[in-house]
Formats: C-alpha cells, structure tokens, sequence
C-alpha cells in the first residue's frame, strides 16, 4: 500500500495511491484520524485500506505534500556509507557510533514542490543528499534490535538538502534551510518490501546518475540505526529515520557540483517510488 498526503483545491487531504490515482480517506475516516500520522498512531492502516467511501483523485490534480506533514521528529544519520576523501582518495575509517541530527519539517516540501535556492553566499554550497527514509508505525523504548523492524511503517525517498557552507557554522544550520530538501513521494508499507536491507537507492541529477547504493552497504543497519534512536528517546508513530547518503554527492565530487536553479534531482528507492523535485530560485 501507498500512502499519501496532499492538497486538493487548497485542502488537505491523504490516502492511497497506486501511482495514477489518489484513493482519498472519507470523511468517517479524517473524523478519527485527521492526518497519516494520526492513522499511524490509531493503528488505522487496514481501516483506511478497507474504506468503502473513498474519492478517486487523480494524482496529477493535487499538490503532493510530504507523506507525514506533521512527524514530531525527523531524525538524519550522517556518514552511513563508506566513502573516499574526494582529494587522496582513502577511505576514513567507519563512526564508532551512529551519528544523528535533527531535520525540521520546514526544511521538506514534497515530491513536485521546487526546492528553494538559498538566498545570497549559501546558495553557493546548495548540496543534495539522496537517501533512504523509514517511517515508524509504532511506538518503541530501548528496543533490542532483534525486535527493531517490527517498529517500521514503511518506506520512502529522501533528499537531506545541505548548505555545505554552513555546516561548519554548524549541522543543524546547514542542514535546515527552509524548503532545502524533500521526501515522498508516499510512504511504501512494509508489506510490500520483502528485504528492506535490498533496496537500491540511486540519485539523478538533470538525468545523469550521481548515486548509487544498496542498503546493504550501509556501516550501520536499519535496525541499528532503530535500535539507537530509541535509545535517546520514544519513537512514535509517523517518525522518520533518514539513513544517510553514499558518496556521489556535490560537494564530493571534482569539480564540485553544486545545485542551481532550473535543475531537476530524481531520488529513486527500488519497489518504493521516485521522489522528483526541481530546483527554483529564492522568492
């Protein structure tokens, strides 16, 4: 199953699609739960699959929004991939720990919706960032990791847009320019991933292809990356882990490619969906 958030006419609204048409949750069911997360939360999911009062929308009428517009946190794991410094070309040695920070939900706009072009000196640093995103779907304290799968939702496509620049002002300063980055197109439940560790993940960038990586090769699982998050606070459901970008990046690459207005960045997440985005100017 697909799920959707979005606005119709100005309204928000979510659903199902199947990649043409939107399924969108009556009105009995945006009664209970007004929002995905809420569905999350509520344990709703076969509800919504079941609902005999949908409205078909086509996709292509609404304003796609990201999946979760309103997660109580998303959290980004930097450095899960191992990659070349972009001058010698050796290897660092794999994080003894699992590193995070934190996105805020004003950086992201949803799959369709332009990218904002940093206004003045940062826009000279714009960076993309594709990765693989998980979305929880149930509440979790220091779980083992042997149980840390059972806490995911679903999946979908990630873009941690980055002010490369300003990262060493600080992470959370690069990493959170509003309307930088972006994730969807909808979330994929699990049901419809049989090996998330599988997953292939591959960035295009004006359609030359400048990532690529299994989700095998990551240093840190999935389930690890659960396992710690938990750790440091209660997951809830509508959460989302983005589990870090392999090397093929901007500012990785010689000479240093940069974002500039006018292009278009595709993230694909293999059985999950394309995530695509063009870059507009500051407005």
């Amino acid at each position: 199953m697909k799920l959707v958030s979005f606005l119709h006419d100005g309204r928000p609204g979510y659903g199902t699609t199947d990649g043409v048409t939107i399924r969108s949750a009556s009105a009995a069911i945006r009664a209970r739960c007004p929002d995905l997360r809420a569905v999350l939360s509520q344990d709703a999911l076969g509800a919504l699959a079941a609902d005999p009062h949908t409205t078909s929308v086509p996709l292509t009428a609404v304003k796609m929004r990201p999946p979760i517009p309103n997660p109580s946190r998303i959290l980004c794991v930097g450095l899960n991939y191992r990659k070349p410094y972009p001058v010698d070309g050796v290897t660092p040695p794999d994080p003894e720990n699992i590193i995070l920070f934190g996105k805020e939900r004003q950086a992201l706009v949803g799959h369709g919706v332009a990218l904002q072009i940093p206004f003045g000196a940062p826009a000279d640093s714009f960076d993309y960032e594709g990765e693989i995103a998980i979305v929880i779907g149930r509440q979790g304290r220091n779980v083992p990791i042997e149980h840390a799968m059972h806490l995911v939702a679903g999946y979908s496509a990630f873009n941690d847009g980055s002010v490369r620049a300003w990262q060493k002002h600080s992470i959370h300063a690069g990493k959170n320019f509003e309307r930088s980055g972006s994730w969807g197109p909808w979330i994929t439940t699990t049901d419809e991933i049989a090996d998330p560790q599988a997953l292939e993940l591959s960035t295009r960038l004006n359609g030359d292809l400048v990532q690529n990586a299994l989700a095998a090769e990551m240093i840190y699982t999935i389930a690890e990356q659960i396992a710690y998050a938990s750790q440091i606070t209660t997951l809830e459901p509508g959460d989302v882990i983005a589990t870090g970008s392999p090397d093929g990046t901007g500012g990785s690459r010689t000479p240093r490619r940069f974002l500039r207005a006018g292009d278009r960045l595709e993230v694909t997440v293999s059985g999950v969906g394309t995530l695509v985005n063009d870059v507009g100017g500051f407005d």
